[in-house]
């Protein structure tokens, strides 16, 4: 875990922020481009074309060439692209960059959750998966006084639009980071020397006995992973927790800058990341936080439900509260909510896939769950412009997150979705 964990981890945070950066850009750049809420949503959604139709693919080449070359791929890759987003001129070349960063990132997260399965066991498996996610939360909470700074910085110091100083500021480091990963990163537990030939047998012999299951029964393969439709039923977790994240990452900003309008309390760019980071920190505690204590139960499913049915009220009814305090917590709520089950449900297709299926199967699980990464910020952006404010977004992300939480209340009997204690295996053929 340390050799692996915090270098994983500071990749998300790099990867996320280039990611969502375009929120905080927003809250100038879309004046200064002549953006209206709808095209800022479509540009901030159109990410997710590119990265949408290329996780498969990217996964299963991931497999074959190794975690070490293929991530330190993506991240040389996608910090270019993030860096040439300080050359967007108008709608279309934000378009267009957004969907080449989409391409140059497909399979990152997919890609890391399927080495952390060559590597960790399951029943530690989700608070590892936990401790990577918790980069999503870092990013914004570190990112948002940075990315503010790197405006303010590039608009009162350099005399420049200070978005665009920020994007090519915060696109190098992945650059310099993909390029460290290629001699950090180890792709198994063989083919270290700071594991000795007894510990790394032990833990492949671990892993190996987890995986007898899968294999015993022909679930290797891609074409099963495809027809698995317990890959769909976990995809549709995914996409839930992704309405409400991406609604929050890309309009956060915006809303919070709107509130002075209803409470007449005006924020500067600082201060709005400042507030931007509050909900974040709240959700890096409930993901730690939820991802330990599923992994020693061994339950999922409640993990899941839970967070998410507490969620949808909170961002259903944010905008109605009396006050911005009030907001706020109910926006922490809804972002621990939304985050806190990511780690959960990527514990969920080891139990019924591994090899190429496993690959295969959280590729597409990745693809499916980030079509919400399209359709948050589109629908969200419509209905602003078609209402004047965020409520009727809300509502729609509100009850994404309530149909998500009943399906997973719906099948959380099931024997390969059921609580599996420590230790044991999961169910056999027959009781699937």
């Amino acid at each position: 875990m340390i050799r692996i964990v915090p270098l994983i981890m500071v990749m998300y945070i790099v990867s996320y922020l280039d990611r969502v950066n375009v929120g905080f850009a927003s809250v100038t750049m879309n004046a200064d481009l002549g953006l209206s809420a709808t095209a800022y949503g479509v540009g901030a959604g159109l990410f997710f074309v590119g990265y949408v139709l290329l996780e498969v693919p990217s996964n299963l080449v991931l497999r074959r060439v190794g975690a070490r070359r293929w991530l330190a791929r993506i991240m040389v890759t996608w910090g270019l692209v993030a860096a040439a987003m300080s050359m967007v001129h108008n709608e279309w070349s934000f378009y267009t960059l957004r969907v080449l960063l989409g391409i140059a990132e497909a399979g990152f997260v997919p890609g890391v959750v399927f080495f952390l399965t060559l590597w960790f066991p399951r029943d530690v498996r989700g608070r590892v998966t936990g401790a990577f996610l918790m980069g999503i939360p870092f990013a914004v909470v570190l990112g948002a006084p940075l990315s503010a700074g790197l405006i303010q910085f590039g608009t009162e110091t350099l005399g420049v639009q200070g978005w665009r100083f920020m994007f090519l500021a915060e696109g190098i480091p992945a650059v310099a980071l993909g390029v460290a990963v290629l001699f950090l990163l180890p792709d198994r537990p063989e083919t270290v020397n700071w594991l000795s030939v007894e510990e790394s047998t032990a833990l492949n012999r671990k892993l190996a006995e987890e995986n007898e299951f899968a294999e015993s029964h022909g679930l290797g393969t891609v074409a099963a992973a495809f027809k698995d439709w317990r890959v769909y039923v976990v995809a549709a977790f995914g996409f839930a927790a992704n309405i409400g994240g991406y609604a929050l990452s890309f309009f956060l900003p915006q809303v919070i800058t709107g509130l002075s309008a209803t409470f007449g309390t005006r924020f500067s760019l600082m201060q709005t990341a400042l507030i931007t980071a509050i909900p974040y920190s709240a959700a890096a505690v409930a993901i730690w936080f939820v991802g330990k204590n599923s992994d020693r139960t061994g339950e999922r499913m409640v993990h899941i439900a839970v967070p998410l049915a507490l969620g949808a009220v909170a961002v259903g009814i944010a905008l109605y509260l009396p006050s911005t305090i009030a907001v706020i917590v109910a926006i922490s709520i809804a972002a621990a909510g939304s985050y806190a089950i990511i780690p959960i449900f990527w514990q969920l297709p080891p139990r019924f896939l591994t090899d190429a299926a496993a690959a295969t199967g959280m590729g597409i699980i990745a693809s499916l769950a980030n079509i919400a990464g399209f359709i948050s910020p589109y629908i969200t952006g419509a209905l602003k412009d078609a209402t004047g404010d965020f409520k009727t977004g809300m509502w729609f992300v509100s009850g994404v997150m309530i149909l998500a939480a009943a399906l997973a209340a719906s099948v959380a009997r099931r024997p390969e979705f059921a609580r599996l204690r420590p230790g044991t295996q999961p169910p056999s053929r027959g009781q699937l």
